[in-house]
This record gives C-alpha cells, sequence and structure tokens, in this order.
C-alpha cells in the first residue's frame, strides 16, 4: 500500500499517525494492519506512535531508530558566493586566475619557458628542448593531418604542431578552445634574421589531470551512505511520480542512506525552451517548487538534502550558478541545504563536487567519438582537464567572476553530474564519477534526438569505501 493511502485511512478514522507507524504498515503489507492498530487503540489517542503499536519496538531498534545525519560541510558553492563582476576586466582576470592555477598544477612535470622569449629570442632556443604552458586560442588540422594548435600565456602566442605519426596523437586531436595545456618539444629552427619560426615541434602533451599517486582515504567515524540523483524536473507531464513515490518509500526501508545529494533540474521550469508550455503537468515555478518541497518533506526525517540547480532551475543561466532563492523555498524542509552549481560538498570528509553538467553538451561537440550515451567519458575529460567548463563562448554562457570557479582546485573523491538524462558510473585515478539520470521519461526533444534516458535511478555511494550500487525504481 502508498503511504499516501496509509496515512489517509488513519485520517478517516480521526487520527494522525507517526511517520514510524507508516513504514511499519507499508512494510508488514499485512490486510487488515491499520484497523487491527485502530482497534486496539487505547481511548483518549489521536495520533498513533510506534508505542502504541504492538510488534514495533523490535523493529524500531533494528531498522528505524536512526540518529540524525550530522549536517554536510560545504567547501565551495556555498549559497551567497558566486558574485558577479560588472567591470570590462573581470573576464581577463578571471581567464588569468584559470591560467595561472592550471599552469601550476603542471610546473611540476616541466619547467616552461615564457612565450616571448621563444619568439624574440628565437636563435638562441632554436632545435633545443624546450616546455610552454598556454591557454588554448585556436586548433586545426594541417593538409597532411597534422594539428596546429596556437596557445598563449601572459607574455604571447605561439604555434605547436603534433605530428599525426607519434604516439599520443590521439590526445592532440581532443585538444579543446581554452584549456590550458602544456608541451615538452623542440622549437623550429630560427628564420633569416636572427628570429624564431614561432612553432613548436610537440614531443609531450600535458594536461593538469588528476596526480597518479592519488589515493582514496577512507573516512574515520560512523559509516554513512549517500543516495546521489539528479533532473527530477518536478512539473513536467513527463516526471515519474509513481517511481519517486517507491523511491521515496525505499528510502524510509533504508535508514543507513543519511544522505540525498539532487544535481540540478529539481523542477521542469518554465519558458526553457519552446511550446514548453503544452509538455507541463505544474503551469507556474512557484508550483512547482512547492511541489518539489512536499515530496522532500515526504522523504525520511534523519535525511540530510543537498540540493543544486540546474539549467531549468529558477536562477540565472551564466555558470557558475547561485542556489535556488528564498522565495522559491518555503514549502522545502528543514532538513535541505541550497548551494550553488557547482559546489562541493564534504560529509565526513569525502568531498563530492556537485556540478549539474550543461557544459557536457559543448564537450560532446569538439570530442571525437563523445557522445551523450556515454558521460563517463566526458566526466572523465573533465577530471583531465581540472575543469568542468572549459570551452567559453559556445552553449555554456560563463560568468564573470574573480576566480575561476568552475576550476576543479582539489581533487573529489566523488564527481556528480547530471544534465543528459543518462545514468553511468566510472572511476578514474580513484575519483568516482556519477552521472545520476533523471526522473523523467523520454521527452518529445529526446525522442528527436534518439536519446534514450535511464530514468528513476539513484545511486548509492558507501563514503567509507566509494563501493556503489543502482537502484531503478521504475515499475
Amino acid at each position: 500500500m502508498q503511504k499516501r493511502a496509509i496515512v489517509q485511512r488513519f485520517l478517516d478514522a480521526g487520527l494522525l499517525v507517526h511517520p514510524e507507524v507508516v513504514n511499519y504498515v507499508s512494510e508488514s503489507g499485512a490486510s487488515g494492519i491499520i484497523e487491527g492498530i485502530i482497534s486496539s487503540l487505547p481511548h483518549g489517542v489521536t495520533v498513533v506512535t510506534p508505542k502504541e503499536v504492538s510488534g514495533m519496538t523490535a523493529l524500531r531498534t533494528d531498522k528505524l531508530d536512526v540518529g540524525f545525519a550530522s549536517l554536510p560541510e560545504i567547501l565551495a558553492g556555498r549559497d551567497g558566493t558566486s558574485i558577479p563582476l560588472a567591470d570590462p576586466e573581470a573576464c581577463y582576470r578571471m581567464f588569468r586566475n584559470r591560467y595561472d592555477t592550471l599552469a601550476q598544477m603542471m610546473k611540476g612535470r616541466l619547467t616552461p619557458y615564457p612565450i616571448e622569449a621563444l619568439t624574440r629570442s628565437g636563435s638562441k632556443y632554436a632545435d633545443s628542448d624546450i616546455g610552454i604552458i598556454g591557454m588554448v586560442v585556436s586548433s586545426s588540422t594541417s593538409g597532411k593531418g597534422h594539428r596546429i594548435v596556437e596557445i598563449e600565456d601572459p607574455t604571447g602566442t605561439i604555434k605547436v604542431l603534433f605530428n599525426k605519426n607519434r604516439e599520443g596523437f590521439d590526445e592532440a586531436e581532443k585538444i579543446l578552445p581554452d584549456e590550458v595545456i602544456g608541451v615538452k618539444g623542440k622549437l623550429a629552427p630560427a628564420q633569416p634574421g636572427g628570429t624564431s619560426s614561432g612553432m613548436v615541434f610537440a614531443d609531450t602533451l600535458f594536461r593538469p589531470d588528476i596526480p597518479l599517486t592519488h589515493t582514496f582515504s577512507p573516512p574515520r567515524g560512523e559509516p554513512a551512505k549517500v543516495a546521489l540523483i539528479s533532473d527530477v524536473h518536478v512539473g513536467s507531464d513527463t516526471f515519474l511520480e509513481d517511481s519517486w513515490d517507491r523511491f521515496t518509500e525505499w528510502m524510509h526501508n533504508h535508514p543507513e542512506v543519511n544522505y540525498l545529494l539532487i544535481d540540478g533540474d529539481v523542477v521542469d521550469g518554465i519558458g526553457i525552451y519552446p511550446d514548453q508550455d503544452k509538455e507541463l503537468h505544474i503551469k507556474t515555478i512557484y508550483e512547482q517548487y512547492d511541489r518539489v518541497g512536499e515530496l522532500l518533506s515526504e522523504m525520511p526525517k534523519h535525511l540530510q538534502i543537498v540540493v543544486a540547480p540546474g539549467n531549468h532551475d529558477a536562477v540565472r543561466g551564466a555558470e557558475p550558478q547561485p542556489a535556488l532563492p528564498e522565495e522559491f523555498r518555503t514549502k522545502f524542509p528543514s532538513n535541505v541545504t541550497f548551494v550553488e552549481n557547482p559546489s562541493v560538498v564534504s560529509i565526513q570528509s569525502v568531498s563530492t563536487l556537485m556540478y549539474h553538467g550543461r557544459s557536457i553538451d559543448d564537450l560532446i561537440k569538439f570530442i571525437p567519438g563523445a557522445s551523450y550515451e556515454h558521460p563517463g567519458d566526458i566526466m572523465k575529460v573533465m577530471l583531465q582537464r581540472r575543469h568542468l567548463s572549459p570551452i567559453y563562448g559556445q552553449r555554456t554562457p560563463l560568468l564573470s567572476t574573480e576566480t575561476d570557479n568552475l576550476v576543479i582546485r582539489k581533487v573529489p573523491d566523488i564527481l556528480h553530474t547530471g544534465h543528459v538524462h543518462i545514468s553511468e558510473v566510472i572511476t578514474y585515478r580513484n575519483v568516482l564519477g556519477v552521472n545520476a539520470g533523471t526522473w523523467q521519461s523520454q521527452t518529445s526533444f529526446q525522442k528527436q534526438m534518439n536519446i534514450t534516458p535511464t530514468p528513476a535511478e539513484a545511486v548509492v555511494v558507501d563514503l567509507s569505501t566509494l563501493s556503489y550500487e543502482k537502484y531503478c525504481f521504475m515499475k
């Protein structure tokens, strides 16, 4: 029996009912159990609690008498910390911060020369082994199939040739606009007049990447598990409410799951795409968020819930996105923490980098062989480049801020994304990557794009080991 029906049966008898009693009745499945409880109640009881229900004591001790989870620590993306800058130099400072931060990550593996020193004094370094670090300005393929990439550092620009016959050329084909790379190679011979040709012949390509030495450090303290989901899309006529109800019931029956992280697009929104109103079950944005609040209020009270926004939510489209505004939170329960997109959430010292993942659209466009069916490949791209949205000027709008908040400054234990509605889990250099799928069935747009979603799934991660299990709540 669904929990709503159980509550209604008690209400019809003039009684309020404790959530643990609802869980007990739902789990029991015995016919006539509600009538039996009601008939055995002492006179004058108006609220049915576990102490009034025979047989619940052992169950409460075994499964339901759980403590409340401690609050998650927000290491980055705390509500109110993404402040846009309006002055003309803001964009330059953001990109300079990106360059400086990512260049520093590579300086232990190569010693970069200032590009200006190579282009102005080329004869001194001609045919020498050199190293450079730069941000990609442009890339193209030569008539012979080699890759030519122009990069810049704070001192100047230079072209780098990646020979198609060299080992590792496949990675050169995946070089993205605006990513920061390192190169070891030889400077081309000087031209007449004593200056260089402005070309480096690459031997090795470097990226900031996750260190090969990175390991997961198990947390101390009580064991905890976290459920990762995304793209709920409440308000859409394709929102799978029956599946969500099964998920809620499952959470009540698994109190060992202490945390729920929701990575954006909690509602379907209003005016996100043409004719969206024809596909909405809930027509106003306030009512959509009110319904989300009601659904989360039905979750176990011991849970700590973290909610981040996505591109369907009622926040600005440019990233980083602020947390959901106060005016939409009125129906949300008190155990919900609102964060920005992206954010870093620490639970018992295990860090989860939450990023909704709109940039996946851009990265699929630029990475040969990438597809929506395998978002894990794109999570690997983000980790290798230590940036969540490296490409500027495509479908993902980026906000000018003092520091580039989409740089992956510290290696997370978990990278949690969404957006593409396809669930996939990867492990890359001991970082767990989770794309959490959706709670929406296939949309008309996805049918046009031949994208088949994996709806109504939750990925539950054991924070002591980073082992995980997938659970599907479709019928």
